[in-house]
């Protein structure tokens, strides 16, 4: 899913027209890089949790560079995904109730 798709799944649901849809994206897609950006961490229901940690710093192994120099510090960004994105389909799909003799599914009653 690019950018473009979340703009048109926000203009499908709420009608704004294009350009205040794409602003509405662009502002969400600035908060999230602002946070990320001053070392906040970002949690949300269904999606998880993204955050950026420091990593020590590594050693450039570049053939053209004689000495090992030390490289800059990365931030990468780690994302731990919610449980259910993380569910098989056969884990999230309803259970199928017992059914009849006849086809039908029972009650809820009768199946405590």
């Amino acid at each position: 899913m690019i950018k473009q798709d979340i703009v048109h799944h926000v203009i499908e649901r709420t009608g704004l027209p294009r350009t205040k849809a794409e602003a509405a994206v662009d502002t969400v897609f600035e908060g999230l890089k602002e946070a990320l950006a001053a070392g906040e961490r970002i949690g949300t229901a269904r999606v998880g949790v993204f955050s950026v940690r420091a990593r020590k710093t590594g050693m450039a192994a570049t053939p053209a560079l004689a000495p090992r120099s030390a490289s800059h510090p990365a931030k990468p960004c780690a994302s731990n995904p919610a449980k259910s994105s993380t569910r098989s389909p056969k884990e999230t799909a309803p259970r199928a109730r017992p059914l009849r003799a006849d086809g039908t599914s029972l009650p809820k009653k009768d199946l405590e």
